[in-house]
This record gives structure tokens, sequence and C-alpha cells, in this order.
């Protein structure tokens, strides 16, 4: 049985749209960036983007009926599952989380059902897997299943885990390695010895191959950003893989020596490179910014060394080990340095161990590992903001979760994003973000909230919801002009929903906590067993969304 959107629901969508606006486009840096701007030429070889899913005008039971005929069963589950989705959506606008949660549960369940053996079923389940992700996020955030992003742990760097590994010289496994060993063209000299062969043996098995395609999935995100700046800067791509044994391509990793982001930097050597570590941003957790400044350092590092491997084992133990390395036994040869023991153990084993990533990257398959399905390149359009403007406010207007702009934009850290910042949104929402937060007052955008008016919603209904008063929102808007789908500004003056507190023994709480323990009892690095089992006993609001304002 198809499940289909009211016309109510088909209605609120399709005024869902904001045209763009002129005044703003000048802060619309780079509209359609795929993990950065990137010429035409990479442009033309990405695949086409699959279109999102959009409420069609007509009556419902109209919308493709000859398509559906004509879509296989997977299809056909998922385009089921897209559809509740937008409805679960739509509930969560309308004030209505429990309904909202039932609903998404049942889109969940519809993907479940994919039939497993069926033709495509790759791309109908990185499709799912998207969708799936977009349901987590609105779960965690807007039904009160989990904690704030700004409560949950940041991912630790693998470095610690490879370094530290003790190998066993084990020359069987050296000479199996050895023999499979197929190296492709590479800008880097891929060495293979002993020490390189070892870690192949490791990264090909049970353990080392769990790191190594956690990152390389991971990678398809950052890949073609990082390959670009490389280039630009004359960086070997392969040197990429630095990222991969530094971080798993996290943003927001942290090593025990508190070294942060996609590259690892410490806040010294980052300002070295331009960039700036402060409590609201921090431009090492920013994977353009950092890619950047990674590219830059290791460049003057091989203008210093004259050298690619000691440039990386200067990149790990820092250039003044590596030179008085070279001054001590007179070798400027990382791997007659390693035979002298000359370099910290962490360092020897850091060289081996890129390389043997990259020479796996190369071909996995011929390792014996699964094929990567790596995810997709970020899409995002890129807006300057003209005053300090808060991420709810932001999500607002893109009609998206914070979760998804603090993915976007990984290096801020609090509730609200400086002046003059450049801020990623969703692909093709820039110019309609900027129009929608036209219609706040400069001074308000530091905690206004947006909400998109539904049927039969009135204005004490609407200052309910985020703690205002009708006062208030009629002070910022024309009221008598309002209608279904218009946008409405919301003066907060109240902490929001998704803020933290400190309970008595000096740790974050979340708002609300104690009440329940379900939230408590989800897992933060992973969608729960059931979308129906959160927090029923509390009462969460709903997410607030977006109406004509008063300048």
């Amino acid at each position: 049985m198809r499940t289909l959107l009211s016309p109510a629901v088909l209605i609120a969508f399709g005024c869902a749209f904001l045209p763009s606006c002129p005044a703003g486009a000048q802060n619309l840096v780079a509209p359609g960036s795929v993990s950065s701007p990137v010429s035409d030429e990479v442009l033309d070889r990405l695949p086409p983007r699959e279109p999102e899913l959009r409420p069609s005008a007509r009556p419902p039971q109209w919308l493709g009926d000859a398509l559906h005929e004509a879509a296989t069963p997977a299809q056909r589950a998922l385009r089921a599952a897209e559809r509740l989705f937008l409805h679960g959506r739509f509930l969560i606008q309308e004030g209505k989380p429990e309904e909202a949660r039932r609903v998404f549960d049942e889109a969940v369940d519809a993907l479940l059902a994919l039939p497993e053996d069926e033709a495509g079923r790759e791309q109908i389940e990185k499709r799912a897997e998207e969708l799936i992700r977009r349901i987590r996020r609105h779960d965690l955030e807007d039904l009160g299943a989990g904690e704030p992003p700004e409560l949950l742990p940041a991912p630790s760097s693998p470095l610690e885990q490879i370094l530290d590994l003790a190998l066993p010289a084990d020359p069987a496994a050296r000479s199996r390695s050895l023999e499979r060993v197929r190296l492709g063209a590479s800008q880097l000299p891929l060495t293979v010895n002993d020490a390189v062969l070892d870690y192949i043996n490791y990264f090909s098995g049970p353990k080392g191959s769990r790191i190594l395609l956690h990152g390389l999935r991971r990678s398809g995100r950052y890949r073609q950003m990082i390959e670009r700046i490389l280039d630009e800067e004359g960086v070997p791509r392969e040197l990429m893989h630095l990222a991969q044994a530094e971080s798993a391509f996290q943003p927001r990793a942290v090593s025990r020596a508190r070294a942060v982001g996609l590259w690892q930097f410490i806040p010294s050597r980052g300002a070295e490179y331009g960039l700036e570590a402060g409590k609201t941003r921090d431009d090492r957790m920013d994977p353009e910014k950092a890619t950047r400044a990674a590219a830059r350092h290791l460049r003057d590092l091989y203008q210093q060394t004259g050298d690619w491997y000691l440039a990386m084992a200067a990149y790990n133990c820092g250039p003044m080990c590596v030179e008085r390395a070279v001054q001590r036994t007179g070798y400027a040869d990382f791997w007659e340095l390693r035979a002298r023991q000359a370099l910290p153990r962490e360092t020897m084993n850091y060289v081996p161990a890129i390389l043997a990533m990259a020479i796996i990257a190369q071909n996995p398959r011929h390792y014996g590992l699964p094929a990567i399905d790596a995810e997709d390149p970020l899409e995002f359009d890129t807006i300057r903001l003209e005053t300090e403007t808060s991420l709810a406010l932001l999500a607002d207007a893109a009609e998206t979760t914070v979760s998804e702009i603090r993915e976007l934009n990984p290096g801020l850290l609090g509730a609200t994003a400086p002046a003059g910042q450049e801020v990623r949104v969703p692909r093709g929402a820039g110019r309609s973000v900027l129009a929608a937060l036209d219609l706040v007052p400069e001074d308000k955008r530091k905690s206004a909230r947006l909400h998109r008016l539904n049927s039969g919603e009135t204005v004490a209904a609407i200052a309910r919801r985020f703690g205002s008063s009708p006062a208030q929102i009629a002070a910022l808007n024309e009221i008598e002009r309002m209608e279904e789908g218009s946008l409405v500004v919301v003066p907060v003056t109240a902490a929001p929903a998704a803020s933290v507190r400190k309970t008595a023994g000096g740790k974050a709480a979340r708002p609300g906590a104690g009440k329940t323990g379900a939230a408590a009892r989800r897992k933060a690095g992973g969608r729960p067993s059931s979308v129906r089992a959160a927090a029923r006993e509390a009462a969460p609001k709903a997410a607030p969304r977006r109406i004509a304002a008063r300048r």
C-alpha cells in the first residue's frame, strides 16, 4: 500500500521555496560547491545528483502513477520512504512530535524491507543510507532522542592505534604480501620493503582493514577538494593518506596531544599557517582551510629536507627532530635514519604505514579487501554573514537541522557564527537562506528564529512554542499580511531548546534531563534499534521552522 501525502502537506511544501534576493547576492560566495569551489572540468566529471523528491502540486493520487507501475519493488519502497520522510518533517513543523516519530519509523521499516537481490541495489542503498541519516538528524535534534552536538565526545585520532603497534617480523607474511604488491602510477615514490610489507599485511588483516576501510569510505567527502589543493600547492596526491592516518578524515578528531582536525594541527603550528583557534571558531577543524595549511606545511618541509619521506617524518615529529637526527648520523635518508633508530618509534612507523595505505588504496580488492563504497562529496553553497548569526537561525532559513549546518561547518564551535564568517549551507539553498536572513533585523540574528506558518496556526501558538510573546512577534512581522507558508520572524530571549546548562557536578546537561532516561539510553554514535523506542516519557518540543517579516 502506498503512503500518500495529504493536500495540506503538498500545499505547505509547495510554499517552501523563497525567491532569490538580489540585495544579498553579493554574500553568496560559492553556489553549488562540492567540498569547495571547483572547476567546471571537475564538476563535469561528477555523477548527476539525485533530485530531491518534492511533493507535486497535483492531488496525491495522480503522483507518478505511470512511473510507479514501471518502477522496481526496491524503487517503490524507496519512494514510499521518501514520501514518509517528507510527511514526518511536516509533522514536526506542525508541532506533532509523536506522530512524526511514528511516520519516521514507518519510513525506516520501508527501507529495511528493500529487496536484497535486485539490479542497481548499490545506488538504492546509498540513497537509503542518506535518507536514514536525515531521519536520524531529526530524531536526535528535533525529537529529543540524543545529546546535543556540544555534548558529544570528539572522535579520537586513529594514529595511536597504528603507530603504537609492535608488528611481528613474519617472513612468510612478508613474502605473501610482496607477491601481491602491484604498484600503479603515483606522484610519490612508493618504496616496498619489510617495514612497508608489515603494514600492508596489517591493513589487509581483520583489525587493520577496519581502520583503513573506515577512512577510505569517509575520504569520498573530501577527496576532490584535497586532491585539488595538493595539486595547486605542488604536493604529491598520495600524501592525502596523512589525513587518513591522522584522523580517518574526521574533521573534529582530537589526539592525546590535543592536535585537532583532518590534519591534526597543534595550535602553534596551525597559527603559523593562518589557522585561528578560539572559543567560537577553530580553523583546524575546517576541512578546506586545514588542507591548505597542511599542503603548504608539507611543501615547506620538503624544501627544508629535500625528500618527501623526510618531510613526512618531520610532519609527525617536527622539523627540528629530523634535522637533529640527520646531523647526528650524517644521513639525510629516512630509511637510514630508521635503521639506526635515530627517530622516535612512532615516526619510524609513520612513513611505512602511510606508504602501505597509499599502495593498498590503489586497488583494495587486489589485497583481499571489499570494493570501497566511498561517501558522496559534500555539496554546499557558501554564504558570507553580515552579522553574528545563530546556527539555529541558519538551519531554519535553510530548512534543515542544526546538525547538518554543523556537519558542513565543523570549525564552528559555538551556537553562533561570527560576523564576516563564510558559512556552508546545503547545495542550492544559498540564495534562499540569504533572502530569509534578510527578513531578520541584524541585531536580532544572534537569537531570533524563523518559522513557516502552517494552516490554522496562531501567533499565540508560535509564541508558546518558542518562549516568545505575541506582542514581540507582532513587532517584527506584518501580522495582517501573514498567510500559510509565510516566514515568521520569532524573537527568542530564552536559551534555545538545544542549549546546555551546568549541573551541580559541573557537567553539561540538556534542559529537561532527569525527566526521562530514554534519551540517555540511546547510543550517540549510531541509530537506536528503533525510532519508536525514543523517549516516550518526555514530550520534546518540535523543531521550529520558518514568514513575511517587517524590516
